[in-house]
């Protein structure tokens, strides 16, 4: 009686939920790179400081030798999954969403445009609202979003999607054009009229690159402060000159307020690009995936392999850490989210930085070497571990009493009679 009531009384002294300890904290939005310990309390983050007493905790991580981020903010998914229709981003190819977040460090999913104005609903109710993924969504231009490349041509509706935007501006977060493939600017135009209604960004994946609408027309002319050109590192996107030299129009592109995301997926991901923008330090305003059941399963993998992709072009870590989550949670005007203040949501990723040699390749076959690869052992999701590689929330099993494994009130143990 005297221990149980002595316990209670710890437990009720201890400050914390959570510690996470002994990790190389990187945190680009609040300029902080160290060694430091971060308590959690109910979901949020309660305490950074470069040591922490364990006893304050109800549980304790050893993040020794491991990086702690923000939990990673994938700003281009398609996760409106469905069997109705086969071969499409909305419908086969799409990721369940919780199937693939969590054991990559992301805690955070932006669908692109995979449904549009006339499904967003159903994609709310079937996938967003039942995952515990956190999932925002740009709508598609197109009524019909991505069920085939056929219904992103027309059927476009920018006072709808406003409409649309309004009534869920909780998960609502932008405009998608994408996969036009007629020689005028109708879609990106029609979106950009969306965008304006809505207040949100625009979304374009060009697609289809034509003389009679040219690439530099696209981020200089027609997107506006704030819009986004994904799938920044495709092949037809024109980067360098003869000697090396980046073309002016991506800076004036920069300059004016153009966001470029990287949108990797299965074909739109070329090393050449990749390596003649970084060369010239013209790196990506957002790291994502374009993830569905082919990137998935392709070059592109998950979005630590990614972020190393790009490290063995010469990217510099902070940078990729920074791309991965202040800089999306900022394009999507979710403040809140991709940092480690006090006060802010628990959602971290801890992450291992292997040495050796690493192949990384793009979806032409060209590949990379790299000496370094990221890869995820825990995430925390709103402070609750949603992800442990590891195992090290567990404790030994020999250790535990004797209703190990039982459920109170559930199970009964039934004990073999022995034969005389």
């Amino acid at each position: 009686m005297l221990i149980a009531l002595l316990s209670a009384l710890a437990a009720s002294a201890q400050d914390y939920d959570l510690l996470i300890r002994g990790g190389r904290l990187i945190d680009p939005r609040n300029n902080r790179d160290g060694r430091f310990d971060i308590a959690i309390r109910q979901g949020r983050i309660a305490a950074i400081e470069p040591a922490i007493d364990p006893a304050k905790a109800k549980k304790s991580v050893d993040a020794t030798g491991l990086l702690v981020t923000p939990g990673l903010i994938d700003l281009h998914v398609h996760v409106y999954y469905s069997a109705g229709n086969p071969g499409a981003w909305a419908g086969d190819n799409s990721v369940q969403p919780d199937a693939f977040s969590f054991r990559t460090g992301v805690t955070t999913m932006v669908d692109a445009g995979s449904s549009g104005w006339r499904n967003f609903e159903h994609f709310r109710t079937t996938v967003i609202d039942r995952a515990r993924t956190r999932v925002f969504a740009l709508i598609n231009i197109a009524g019909f979003g991505m069920i085939s490349d056929a219904t992103e041509q027309d059927d476009f509706n920018p006072d709808a999607i406003a409409r649309l935007a309004a009534k869920h501006r909780d998960v609502v977060v932008g405009i998608k054009s994408a996969h036009y493939q007629k020689p005028d600017w109708e879609s990106v135009d029609e979106a950009v009229a969306a965008g304006k209604k809505a207040n949100l960004p625009v979304m374009v994946d060009f697609g289809f690159f034509l003389p009679q609408r040219p690439y530099y027309k696209l981020v200089n002319e027609h997107l506006r402060p704030g819009d986004i050109s994904t799938h920044m590192f495709r092949g037809p996107v024109p980067y360098v000159n003869e000697k090396g030299e980046l073309y002016p129009y991506l800076l004036e592109a920069r300059k004016r307020g153009i966001r470029f995301d990287v949108g990797h997926g299965g074909g739109s991901f070329v090393l050449r690009n990749a390596s003649g923008a970084l060369k010239n330090k013209f790196y990506p305003d957002t790291i994502s995936s374009d993830l569905h059941t082919g990137s998935m399963n392709g070059a592109f993998m998950d979005l630590p392999a990614l972020m190393s992709k790009l490290m063995a072009l010469g990217l510099p870590l902070n940078e990729a850490i920074r791309a991965a989550t202040s800089t999306p949670a900022e394009v999507i005007k979710h403040p809140e989210l991709g940092h480690l203040a006090v006060g802010a949501i628990a959602d971290v990723a801890l992450l291992r930085v292997m040495e050796g040699e690493f192949g990384y390749w793009d979806n032409n076959t060209g590949k990379v070497i790299g000496k370094q690869r990221l890869f995820c052992e825990m995430t925390l999701k709103d402070g609750a571990v949603a992800w442990d590689w590891n195992g090290r929330m567990g404790v030994d099993f020999r250790t535990l009493g004797p209703t190990y494994g039982i459920r109170p009130g559930v199970d009964q143990i039934l004990v073999p009679e022995t034969k005389k």
